[in-house]
């Protein structure tokens, strides 16, 4: 049984409601996957040469080199690093005999492949394998003919005959990891704000004043000929669209967002979205919402995974999504604020592809991204150093080096939270213990900006050589309870430094903070239960909610829509980010604000004095007016 595992985010809502929607969620996911008769699996393929695919995506963004903004289409890109049409071909050939179609993605880096379960299975050969560690997940083993799986990366989303079925444990397992995401406050915008006033309190307008984008505003540009690309597990509402837009004053013509159901169908995408308004829905909500109003006048592809009708892993989806978007080569901007798990093999879902291997093909794709001048925004998590409960470091699904990560900040504010007045003067790191809700200190929830050091990505070339990689200062904030598996407030903090070996994360950062955050709409049918046993009685009720929210689910959507914006103003994409921006970050007129303090944490992680590169806001937040003329001068 696949457990869904979207990367967390604070938001408050009516929680109590919706804790046992998402309960219900699964019961309604566990009789789908049981009856589903088709399955997807995707193939990623190993490039021609991927020593030379590497250098070529660093040189698109060298204004020294020759391929400088020398983006490749994906027939060109398949002529110069994909696989050959030949060998495409016998892939073709090979499942054909077992009624299985497959379809390379433009750039011939992967293959699609549908089937029914039991013709996939026999296709591979495939064999259910018990974990070799208790409390594993068992494996897919699977077999190809020598001259095809020779050039094979990774085979993502195959089960074998005897894949374990759902157990209560299982069940209560993913009730209690996805009603941990949810809040227990509710925070309402107020409304009779309307236009460009609302919009400064809780919306884009916010985030244009506090990052100085507004001076691109005033040029015209507003992401005009631009399409931003938005992966997500599932669909959203139009009307919950229209009404955000007119209450900030943006465009508000639905036509420009366009969805590609990339795994299950449209209908089925659909189904789901009527039965119950889940962290799914709203999730995705935020994320066209966001990027939407920082680029009133671009165009959306919005790319749905939903699985209810089919039967892929998670991570299949979620791949598939990324390589339909990538490969369309419609988008030069693309963000999601969703992963199909953990960098941890205990709890990675996907049968026949190992966590290793998975990042792997990831980067493979991403580079294809790069390639193409496509910059790829991903949110860096919402709760500090680790994505669950426990003592080890743990990041979402990927932390990929072709990914902008983005993390959390906190606007300054002054507030009286749990009886203690709360001052925050210049804007810090997203996490502080003490402005936490009394309610989710009881559960051990703490909102606070991912970041930290991936566990299967190494430290890449872009970052070699900065001041702060690397290295890290940290205050033990929180410490894990075993007993109650959750985070407590450590009586007697203490402060840590030491050396890391990896892909430092995030890269950048913006306001996240609930408490300086932003305006959702979202609407839906909230599900609550009177009575038990026979007295037992399901209530569906109409919902329509404003909520003012936070997370990184609002930052990487945003800089995806900044990045539009800049785009919009240019003859070619800015392309892969991070070589430039870590270049521009040691120059004397950096685009950075660099967040350094000590006092800046994200309840692990803090400043480091006198340091470019900080653990809890990357290289720190952004002067997107000094930005966009870094990239013109290149």
């Amino acid at each position: 049984m696949m457990i869904l595992k979207k990367k967390r985010f604070t938001i408050a809502m009516l929680s109590s409601l919706l804790v046992f929607g998402a309960s219900m969620n699964i019961g309604v996911n566990l009789v789908a996957k049981a009856a589903a008769k088709t399955t997807i699996v995707n193939v990623a393929l190993k490039p021609t040469n991927e020593a030379d695919l590497t250098n070529y995506v660093y040189n698109t963004v060298d204004p020294t080199s020759a391929q400088f903004h020398q983006y490749l289409t994906p027939a060109a890109f398949a002529s110069k690093f994909g696989q050959s049409d030949s060998y495409i071909q016998s892939f073709k050939d090979y499942f054909k005999k077992y009624h299985v179609k497959a379809t390379a993605y433009p750039g011939n880096m992967s293959l699609k492949l549908t089937a029914t379960t039991t013709n996939m299975r026999q296709a591979f050969g495939a064999k259910d394998v018990p974990a070799a560690k208790k409390g594993y997940p068992s494996r897919t083993h699977y077999k190809l003919p020598g001259n095809l799986s020779s050039k094979v990366a990774a085979v993502v989303g195959l089960y074998a005959p005897q894949a374990k079925k759902a157990t209560k444990e299982t069940t209560k397992k993913a009730h209690t990891a996805l009603t941990a995401d949810l809040p227990t406050t509710a925070t309402k915008p107020d409304t009779t704000l309307a236009g460009n006033a609302f919009s400064r309190k809780y919306g884009a307008a916010k985030f244009a004043n506090a990052y100085q984008l507004n001076t691109l505003y005033n040029k015209g540009q507003q992401g005009q000929g631009q399409r931003i690309g938005i992966i997500s597990y599932g669909d959203i509402h139009n009307s919950d669209l229209t009404t955000y837009w007119q209450q900030c004053g943006v465009n508000d013509d639905v036509s420009r967002i366009h969805r590609i159901y990339t795994v299950g169908t449209k209908a089925d995408a659909q189904k789901s979205l009527n039965e119950m308004l889940n962290s799914v829905q709203t999730e995705a909500t935020v994320d066209v919402q966001s990027a939407s109003s920082v680029a009133p006048q671009a165009d959306i592809d919005f790319y749905v995974g939903d699985t209810t009708g089919t039967r892929t892993s998670d991570a299949g989806a979620y791949y598939t999504s990324f390589m339909t978007a990538i490969s369309g080569n419609q988008d030069k901007q693309i963000s999601t604020s969703f992963a199909p798990d953990e960098e941890n093999a205990a709890d990675w879902s996907d049968p026949s592809t190992s966590v290793q291997q998975y990042s792997n093909a990831f980067n493979l794709m991403l580079e294809q991204a790069a390639a193409q001048g496509i910059t790829v925004f991903k949110s860096s998590g919402d709760f500090g150093r680790t994505d669950q409960p426990g003592p080890k470091e743990i990041h979402s699904m990927s932390t990929s080096p072709y990914l902008v990560m983005v993390g959390g900040t906190t606007l300054p504010y002054q507030k009286v939270i749990n009886n203690k007045l709360i001052s925050i003067p210049t804007e810090r790191a997203w996490g502080n213990a003490e402005a936490t809700s009394a309610s989710d200190t009881k559960y051990g929830i703490f909102g606070a900006s991912g970041g930290g050091f991936s566990a299967v990505n190494p430290t890449p070339r872009y970052q070699q050589g900065i001041s702060g990689v690397n290295t890290y200062r940290a205050v033990t904030y929180l410490t894990y309870d075993k007993k109650q598996h959750k985070f407590v407030i450590t009586k007697h903090p203490r402060v840590i430094t030491g050396i890391g070996n990896s892909r430092n994360l995030p890269d950048v950062s913006g306001n996240a903070d609930i408490q300086t955050g932003y305006a959702t709409y979202v609407s839906g049918t909230v599900i609550s239960v009177k009575g038990t046993g026979k007295h037992r009685k399901v209530i569906r009720t109409p919902s329509k909610q404003w909520s003012v929210s936070g997370g990184t689910s609002y930052t990487s959507p945003q800089m995806a829509g900044a990045n539009a914006v800049m785009n919009s103003g240019r003859q070619t994409p800015v392309g892969f980010w991070n070589p430039q921006i870590y270049q521009f970050a040691q120059q004397t007129d950096s685009p950075f604000t660099v967040l350094d303090g000590t006092e800046n944490n994200n309840l692990y992680y803090t400043g480091q004095p006198g340091m470019l590169y900080n653990q809890a806001t990357g290289l720190g937040t952004i002067n997107f007016e000094k930005l966009n003329e870094k990239f013109d001068s290149e």
